[in-house]
């Protein structure tokens, strides 16, 4: 099998200590690519160090944590990917979080700061990962609104009808190994088609188990756990997300 984890924090300090033995676990089970997401500006040099030392493997995204509303921030973020654009494959995690925003007139905030990130993809043609807690309506509503449709929905939280709403928009969704356990995520896999999923890790979050650091070899579990599901071959599942891959990213993302 040839598998993409198209969202992870590979970059993150929780893999200080081990993250070559973390990359060639994910490598060895078939892992080709790895795409990590920067959450603030911060990190972005610390991303470019990792992709350095591993071309071909790592590589990488760039977006705002929604919580951070810091304006100078997100114009320090934005002017890089705009100086930059050839160094990423795609702009996020970017997007809303209701769970941990409950003011409206810091919602009203992320909502104008989303469209922001909306028309600089647009803008630059690049693949939009999109982080939506507890918000997915708006969200939908958003997208359809500014009609835009190279969409990662990283993890979606949303109803059935955001779901339906957000595939006639052309939408991909990427699932995390959360799906092991979770019935949310177990759904929103019995309502998709194969031609609409992408896997993820979301590393370090959204394990397989509860409490335990997550890492990039285990999207072969979401391979598995959607494979039982539909009732098809893990093989299946596999090849059908590296053509949903290079439909996305096109030459972006070299698959070798």
């Amino acid at each position: 099998m040839r598998l993409v984890d198209v969202h992870s924090h590979i970059h993150f300090c929780d893999f200080d200590k081990d993250r070559e033995l973390i990359l060639s676990r994910a490598k060895d089970i078939g892992v080709i690519a790895i795409i990590t997401s920067t959450l603030r500006f911060s990190e972005i040099l610390r991303a470019l160090d990792i992709i350095e030392q591993h071309p071909n493997l790592v590589f990488l995204s760039v977006g705002l944590d929604p919580a951070i509303l810091d304006p100078m921030e997100m114009k320090k973020v934005m002017e890089f990917i705009e100086q930059f654009p050839d160094e990423l494959v795609a702009i996020g995690e970017v997007g809303l979080d209701y769970f941990l925003i409950r003011s409206s007139i810091l919602r009203e905030v992320q909502r104008q700061n989303f469209v922001k990130w909306v028309i600089l993809a647009s803008k630059l043609d690049l693949p939009l990962v999109i982080h939506s807690r507890r918000a997915g309506r708006i969200v939908v509503n958003i997208l359809s609104r500014l009609n835009y449709s190279k969409i990662i929905l990283h993890a979606f939280d949303g109803s059935v009808d955001d779901v339906q709403r957000a595939r006639k928009l052309g939408m991909y969704f990427s699932i995390p190994p959360s799906v092991v356990y979770s019935k949310q995520k177990q759904r929103l896999v019995r309502c998709l088609d194969l031609d609409e999923i992408l896997l993820e890790s979301d590393a370090p979050l959204l394990g397989p188990i509860r409490g335990l650091r997550n890492e990039p070899s285990n999207i072969v579990k979401v391979v598995e756990k959607i494979a039982e599901i539909k009732d098809i071959s893990v093989c299946d599942v596999a090849e059908a997300t590296i053509r949903n891959v290079k439909a996305l990213f096109g030459n972006r993302l070299p698959l070798g």
